[in-house]
């Protein structure tokens, strides 16, 4: 296949790479080096309501086409994903930090997701309803919204590219797509080859820019009728009031901290490199990480030496070395990080292994932004530490003893995204399961590992979403209510 590009300070609009009209350009850094990889284009206002028009008048034709002939070209999208993994995978992990090996697991994710909804593009039905006498037919159909604006943060751009504009254009949506402008080359390269298999043009457009500019000039256009927003739960909330003015609906995924609740019952072998991956993986930056570690009082110290030792062993480098962990994506997030390990001992917690920059552990490179994966051990239930998204390499351990203590631990946050619970008892993992106030449960595993189609739910600050399964396409449709009476002829 030929090389992939993408076109250096430019951006996607009506299926051709153009300049910013008035903005001008970005650069998009290296975070294990500082340097500039390449300029994406600068969008602003005028570029947005080129795009969003765009997006209009494609969407008839788009919404008319048969859903089978939407799912072929998905499914040719996937193909082509195929076909450029490497190219894909070295976009995400040099962009974000990653490990190669973890751009490359995102890329096969994203790949594997518009592939599941290629082949849901035409089983997306209504229902026929009950009705009070044979004279009367009722039904319902499923309609596409129109023009959806979708908003992405940074950390595993791939996935999320995937998960939003694959369900909205399956079910007859045309899409707006903001990524971050931190680490936009592989939604670029993703949307480029969106183009190659056949999209019409005005079906996906991709502009990148400042949230101030494109962001909210985005989210509060009239001429969009639907938005999907995955970040902060500050910025959550500010694109709910904008959406709240043109009365437009808003899938939201946000923030998380996410328990892992490990009972004296366990599989220590199998749940402790789960725990320490599920706060290094992709140095943290994980809206669902596992950033709070819940253990059973009787064996706590043990676990709190096993996890720290496991930690320690954790090797980090830039993402061409491809070992366990990068640096932090920017040196904004780098500050905040480490603002968070300055503060953590002054409120009571006790530093057991990390706790600063990890430049010498990733070959004396000062100019990255890695930091060492670390464990604080008696976090206060009231410190920032425990109730804030870090966003980084961080985990809070705090002892509980008894399934009720556990449950109301795991329930002491204001997020609801994940919890995972590590016990051998199948009553106290249902009894976990049933009462914690969570999107999601997984039990003697970190997430949704082999289950196809496992919705990306949540509750709480977390968010509202239908992401990630089948309900997905429910999410990007409207459903309309059909009534009809019988006459005699």
């Amino acid at each position: 296949m030929a090389e992939l590009l993408i076109p250096s300070a430019q951006q996607l609009i009506d299926g051709e790479w153009a300049a910013a009209r008035d903005r001008g350009e970005l650069p998009v850094t290296d975070p294990a080096t500082g340097q500039t990889i390449q300029a994406v284009a600068r969008a602003g206002r005028a570029d947005v309501d080129d795009a969003v028009s765009a997006a209009r008048r494609a969407f008839p034709a788009w919404a008319a086409t048969s859903p089978s002939e939407r799912g072929a070209l998905l499914r040719r999208w996937a193909e082509l994903i195929g076909g450029h993994v490497e190219e894909l995978a070295a976009h995400e992990a040099r962009d974000v930090g990653k490990p190669l090996s973890g751009g490359r697991m995102n890329v096969y994710i994203a790949q594997s997701i518009i592939d599941y909804f290629a082949g849901a593009a035409d089983k997306l039905t209504g229902v026929t309803l009950p009705t009070r006498t044979p004279d009367y037919l009722g039904y319902t159909v499923q309609e596409p919204y129109g023009v959806c604006a979708v908003v992405l943060p940074w950390n595993v751009p791939s996935v999320l590219t995937a998960a939003n504009v694959a369900p909205a254009l399956a079910a007859g949506n045309t899409v707006v797509l903001k990524p971050s402008e931190v680490a936009p080359l592989a939604p670029f390269a993703l949307a480029e080859l969106a183009r190659q298999a056949g999209f019409p043009p005005g079906v996906l457009n991709v502009l990148t820019g400042y949230g101030a500019d494109a962001g909210a000039a985005l989210t509060s256009h009239p001429g969009v009728n639907h938005i999907s927003f995955v970040g902060s739960t500050t910025t959550g909330r500010a694109i709910m009031r904008a959406a709240a003015e043109n009365l437009v609906p808003v899938k939201l995924e946000l923030g998380g901290k996410s328990p892992n609740v490990l009972f004296a019952d366990a599989d220590m072998d199998v749940a402790i490199p789960a725990i320490v991956g599920s706060i290094t993986e992709n140095a943290g930056q994980n809206c669902y990480a596992g950033s709070r570690l819940l253990v059973e009082a009787s064996v706590k110290d043990e676990v709190v030496e096993r996890v720290a030792a496991a930690m320690r062993a954790v090797r980090i480098g830039p993402w061409d070395a491809d070992l366990d962990m990068g640096p932090l994506v920017s040196e904004a997030q780098y500050r905040r990080v480490l603002g968070f390990l300055e503060e953590a001992p002054r409120e009571g917690a006790r530093l057991v292994t990390g706790g600063g920059p990890a430049g010498e552990r990733a070959g004396g490179r000062p100019d990255g932004w890695f930091v060492e994966p670390t464990l604080f051990d008696d976090v206060d239930p009231g410190a920032r530490l425990y109730r804030e998204e870090v966003f980084g390499p961080v985990l809070a351990v705090q002892a509980f003893s008894g399934t009720r203590q556990a449950i109301e631990m795991m329930n002491d946050t204001d997020f609801g995204l994940l919890a995972c619970v590590w016990t051998n008892d199948v009553s106290r993992a249902l009894r976990l399961a049933g009462e914690v106030r969570s999107g999601q449960v997984s039990v003697n595993q970190f997430a949704d590992a082999g289950v196809i189609g496992f919705p990306f739910n949540m509750q709480k600050d977390s968010g509202f979403s239908r992401g990630g399964g089948h309900g997905a396409m429910r999410e990007y449709t409207q459903e309309k209510a059909v009534a009809i009476r019988l006459l005699e002829r």
